[in-house]
This record gives C-alpha cells, sequence and structure tokens, in this order.
C-alpha cells in the first residue's frame, strides 16, 4: 500500500470539528446551546455588502485569473487603509492578498524557512501555525508564556530564546488563544531583538480591529527604518467584515518578500477570490462607521463575560481581548479536553481546550466570546455556577 507523507499523517485531525461533535450530543436541557468555539463574527456582513459580493460574483470580469499579488483595486485600497491606521508610508507594493489568513502565514513561512529550519513560536500558540510548519518540516521552538504576566511574551524569554539561525519569530496579536495584546513598545522592543539577531518577524493581526481604542496604532513598526527586510504583518478581512467563508486575507511587507510570495501563491491558488477582492475593495471606505459600531458591540460583550468572571472566582480569566478569553477552569487535575467535552454535552457551552494550543496548557479553556451577544453571554454564569464534573 502507498505510504503517506510522514509529516503530514503524524498531525492530528482538525480540532474544530471535534469540538462542534460534542455540541450535537448535547440533549438542551440547560437552554440553548452556547457556541463559543470558532472564532466566526456572531452578526451577519453590511447589506451594502453583500450587494457588492453578488455583484462582483455575476460578472464576467471576475471570472478568469486575475493578478498574483491580488486586485489592484484592494491592493491600493488596503494600502491607503494601513497607511492612516499606522501613519506609515504603505503602498499597493507592500500588500499581497490570499485567500484568508491561515493561507497568508502559510506562504509568509514558505518565503522565508524551509525543510530544516527553525521558527520560534510562543506557548500557548494558535494551532494552524504549528501545524503548517510541522508539515512543511519546518522546525518549532517554543517560548512559554506566563499567566502572572497576562500571557504577554517577556522581553528576556524571546532574547533568550533567539539564537542564530532562527529564521522567524511568529506571534499573534490581539492573540489567539488568550486574547492578550501586546502593547506597542513590546512589540518594537520584539522586533529589535529579531533584527538584531537576522529574524523575521512574522506579526498576526487578525484580531486588530476590535482594539479598544479604533484611533491609536496598534504598533510603530511600520514606521522604523528598514521595516520592510525584516517585517511581515498578516491580516484577515473575515472578522471585520462578516465574511469568513469568502477566505480573504493579506500580507503587508516589503516588496521583495511580496516577489517571493507571489512564486508561492502561483503554485497554490494562483489567485485569492476576485469577487470578495472587488467587494472589499469597495467597502473598506465605504464601512468604516459601521466597522467601528461592531468594535463597540464585541467591546460590550468582552465586558460582560468579564463582569460574570468576577462573580465567579472557581472560574478564573487569565487573559481577555478582541475575540477571546482565556480561563483558567476549576478542575486542576482533569484534563481540558475532558473538561470542554464534558462542558458541552452536560452544560450546552461550546468551547476549546487549552490542550490544543500547547503542551501544558490543560488548565485552561478558550472563550471565542465574539460569537455570542450580550444576552447569551449573561447565561454563562448560570451554567458555569451550576457545573460539576460527574464523579469529581
Amino acid at each position: 500500500m502507498p505510504h503517506f507523507n510522514p509529516l503530514v499523517e503524524k498531525l492530528s485531525p482538525p480540532p474544530v470539528p471535534s469540538v462542534l461533535a460534542w455540541g450535537k450530543a448535547y440533549d438542551r436541557a440547560k437552554g440553548p446551546l452556547i457556541d463559543l468555539s470558532q472564532a466566526v463574527p456572531g452578526y451577519p456582513a453590511h447589506p451594502d455588502l453583500l450587494k457588492w459580493l453578488g455583484e462582483a460574483a455575476a460578472s464576467a470580469a471576475y471570472t478568469g485569473y486575475g493578478a498574483i499579488e491580488g486586485e489592484a483595486e484592494l491592493r491600493h485600497a488596503y494600502a491607503e487603509h494601513v497607511a492612516a491606521l499606522y501613519g506609515a508610508a504603505v503602498t499597493a507594493g507592500n500588500i499581497h492578498i490570499t485567500s484568508g489568513c491561515n493561507q497568508a502565514f502559510i506562504a509568509a513561512a514558505m518565503a522565508v524557512a524551509g525543510a530544516g529550519d527553525t521558527v520560534l513560536m510562543t506557548n500557548p500558540y494558535y494551532f494552524n501555525q504549528e501545524t503548517t510548519l510541522a508539515m512543511l518540516g519546518i522546525n518549532v521552538e517554543l517560548a512559554p508564556l506566563d499567566a502572572g504576566a497576562g500571557f504577554l511574551p517577556e522581553v528576556e524569554t524571546i532574547a533568550s530564546a533567539l539564537r542564530p539561525g532562527i529564521r522567524a519569530l511568529a506571534l499573534v496579536s490581539p492573540n489567539n488563544p488568550t486574547g492578550a495584546v501586546y502593547p506597542p513598545e513590546l512589540l518594537q522592543r520584539l522586533y529589535e531583538l529579531c533584527r538584531a539577531n537576522g529574524t523575521w518577524l512574522i506579526l498576526d493581526e487578525t484580531y486588530r480591529d476590535f482594539l479598544p481604542d479604533a484611533a491609536a496604532a496598534p504598533h510603530g513598526l511600520l514606521r522604523t527604518p528598514g521595516w520592510e527586510d525584516g517585517f511581515i504583518g498578516l491580516y484577515s478581512f473575515s472578522k471585520s467584515f462578516c465574511i469568513p467563508g469568502h477566505r480573504l486575507g493579506a500580507i503587508t511587507t516589503g516588496k521583495r518578500v511580496v516577489e517571493q510570495v507571489a512564486k508561492i501563491m502561483d503554485n497554490l491558488q494562483i489567485c485569492a477570490p476576485r469577487a470578495p477582492q472587488a467587494a472589499v475593495a469597495r467597502a473598506l471606505p465605504a464601512l468604516a462607521d459601521w466597522r467601528l459600531a461592531n468594535r463597540g458591540e464585541i467591546a460590550g460583550r468582552a465586558e460582560a463575560l468579564r463582569g460574570i468572571m468576577t462573580r465567579l472566582p472557581q472560574w478564573k480569566l487569565q487573559a481577555v481581548g478582541a475575540y477571546f478569553a482565556y480561563i483558567r477552569h476549576p478542575f486542576p487535575d482533569i484534563e481540558s479536553h475532558f473538561v470542554a467535552e464534558k462542558l458541552a454535552k452536560l452544560a450546552g457551552v461550546l468551547c476549546l481546550p487549552g490542550d490544543y494550543f500547547g503542551e501544558g496548557q490543560e488548565n485552561y479553556l478558550r472563550f471565542a466570546f465574539a460569537n455570542a451577544d450580550v444576552a447569551t453571554i449573561v447565561k454563562l454564569e448560570e451554567r458555569l455556577a451550576g457545573f460539576e464534573l460527574p464523579g469529581i
């Protein structure tokens, strides 16, 4: 019998479908299922965006192959958006459009590292990024994050982990799974460490549109002289525009990196979906106020969860921000996988176990609170307060 690629075969099955299966076993005895599992917007896309998507999808102009780097109108619109947000001289030549942010990470990783090379990540980590590197044969080294430090990377820890040969440091801020927001000055120091070591900084900012202050730049890296030769920024349009099914992401980096990514994309997909690119190019400037209102809505959901957790001291809120909360469950000797499964099947609360996100995360659960409105989040209090594991 022919063999499989061992780098792929040894990976665990995709984690989210297994969690969704737990929810199907819930009997609704406690009320409707509260789904805090996958990070998807808990409200619909704007009607105008849906209209523009329909118009573009029905147009013969977008049925052929497009530019590998992305539609010119979206690259220009997004570059203008990034330049305004970060106060930086970013142009369309610094932008490469991808089919979702996961693909952006794959392309970025392949552009700077190959089989046998090493990429530094944090622990906990976003599991799709870790499995991407594993199936490419790229070695992963982990820098531990401390709950006592709010799961923020500590400069000394990263500095001691960086050594010659580390091709990239991969970070996510606001973080998935913890929700922790990395302060601009911290990101600047980590970037400087990377630069001194000849290491790329790959920063996934999928959730940046849900930071508390819409006017504040998340960091100043794009204003640093020579940033193009050391920084690769990743972004997803899915959350802000509520179109995860249309798979649209972006890379912001130097033009030399864009050239390398184009080679990779030509083999992965040739071009990202063209109709969503056309629609989002229109939506970026037109729907700014709607996106700002959604930022406030998500902030309200985070605040509702914070309030609930203050009344549930046995469930400790370790970090929260943007879309996620990282919560220490009250069963220290029980693995999070078991706790999450029972929480879904017995209490109708669907979340991801911490052990999906790295070693030593067995005491934690990830709540993707942005999926649920405030009224639904309020129902968590009763379900968590009364939850007991059978036989414990």
